[in-house]
């Protein structure tokens, strides 16, 4: 056969191939518009055109892992970006005083405007702007306090009972003792948390009772943390005879997962952090960071704290510490959130297709992500090791959160540092939060 004669038959081959696929993809096409057609036509109840296309693509998603989604395009901006609105504001942490009906300030933020202007923990808030503060509602509290950056607040402001006697006015309600005026401003709130707070606003590391036991709890992931774990652990080191350290990841589950694949590498100098496995066949499919060398506080014991709120990169990097065998993992399983969502614009403007385009595995090949119809018999999340699991009862649980809200606020005079933990031997951190008791026990067992 002539040579010209084979290239054409290569040629009409790799046409009709062409056809064939175009046919079969018009075919899908005309019989989506076949079946729209006769419901418009003929339904008993007249459907809207774009309703019918939106259950169709709502169809399509749902056949797909739990977190695809057609989105407006508006939610997550135009470059496909998550894109939450900023807010300003002058660094306060609120309740309602019962006794009173006016807010009253938790723990000002360390370094915020409120905390510059000498508002205290304890101070009461009777008036914002020269409003009554009295009877509003918290959530109206905190949206008068936001605004645009720069833009200023005044705050009417009482000491605690007992401090001072309040004036009253003709209603009975109380008269501001002083005023502080607040220039908003953006804040980042703390991503790294010790064991309780000095008055100076800085963090004690150790473990109230506990010799040489430093606690790092991990709020979330960000890209200052990893910063603020390396001069925590500074810190740690230059106090010496560290016995243990105990990361705190209970509840973290908000962050980019590279923030914590870089906070998980300050403890490990060598071996896979973490891999991304992506749909091309394996193995180019499965792309692998290492850790660089060098690690923070080497040769100490770590213990890892989780429960079922821990999720994303907080799972990324307990499940990293455990398979090297550089922590062991107390708590409760975690939550299995461990995939890659990628937003993708559609051709109308208005909307955006999100969908899973990969997964995370732990370094030994098993996946994080919890999958749908995934029983907990199978491989996900991150479980405590055996004789590790702890789950606290929903009763303790909030004595815990009441007990940890007391210690986390600056206090409001030197002398009353480590008040609420110092009381007796029963509100030390061992006897309150039990999963924090297991992992002073695993250490202690590590030490002797």
């Amino acid at each position: 056969m002539p040579k010209r004669n084979l290239v054409l038959l290569c040629l009409i081959a790799a046409a009709c191939a062409i056809a064939w696929a175009a046919r079969r993809s018009v075919g899908q096409a005309g019989l989506y518009g076949e079946v729209t057609g006769h419901i418009r036509r003929s339904a008993l109840d007249p459907v809207d055109g774009d309703a019918l296309f939106r259950a169709a693509m709502d169809g399509i998603v749902s056949r797909l892992e739990g977190h695809a989604e057609i989105v407006p395009l508006d939610e997550v901006g135009a470059s496909g970006e998550e894109n939450p609105a900023r807010v300003a504001g002058v660094g306060l942490e609120l309740a309602i005083d019962a006794a009173e009906d006016v807010p009253v300030v938790s723990t000002p933020l360390v370094g915020s405007p409120a905390w510059l202007a000498g508002i205290a923990t304890g101070d009461r808030i009777v008036s914002i702007d020269g409003v009554r503060a009295t009877g509003m509602r918290l959530k109206d509290v905190v949206a008068a306090l936001r605004g645009p950056a720069g833009t200023r607040v005044v705050l009417g402001i009482v000491p605690p009972a007992g401090e001072a006697d309040g004036t009253r006015d003709e209603l009975g309600d109380l008269v501001a003792s002083r005023t502080a005026t607040l220039e908003r401003a953006t804040l980042e709130a703390e991503t790294v948390l010790g064991d309780r707070r000095r008055a100076d606003g800085s963090w004690d590391w150790f473990v109230e009772g506990e010799d040489g036991v430093a606690l790092l709890r991990v709020v979330r992931f960000d890209g200052t943390t990893a910063g603020d774990i390396d001069r925590a652990c500074a810190e740690i080191a230059a106090a010496g005879a560290v016995r243990g350290l105990i990361l705190d990841l209970r509840g973290s589950d908000a962050g980019p997962v590279n923030a914590a694949v870089d906070c998980t590498d300050r403890f490990l100098d060598d071996g896979v952090l973490v891999s991304t496995r992506r749909r091309a066949p394996s193995p180019a499919g499965i792309e692998s960071r290492r850790a660089l060398p060098g690690s923070s506080l080497p040769g100490v014991p770590i213990v890892v704290l989780v429960d079922g709120w821990t999720a994303g990169g907080a799972e990324i990097m307990a499940a990293c510490l455990q398979d090297h065998g550089r922590a062991v993992v107390v708590g409760s399983r975690t939550f299995g959130r461990g995939t890659v969502q990628s937003v993708v614009p559609l051709s109308d403007g208005r909307m955006a297709l999100r969908l899973t385009v990969s997964e995370y595995l732990r370094p030994s090949g098993s996946p994080i992500h919890r999958h749908a119809g995934a029983t907990d018999a199978e491989a996900w999340g991150v479980a405590p090791d055996a004789g590790f699991e702890m789950a606290p009862t929903g009763e303790r649980l909030e004595a815990m959160r009441l007990w940890r809200a007391a210690r986390d606020a600056v206090p409001r005079h030197a002398a009353a540092e480590g008040i609420f933990a110092a009381e007796s031997a029963a509100a030390l951190p061992r006897r309150i939060d039990p999963a924090l008791g297991r992992a002073l026990s695993a250490i202690d067992a590590v030490a002797r």
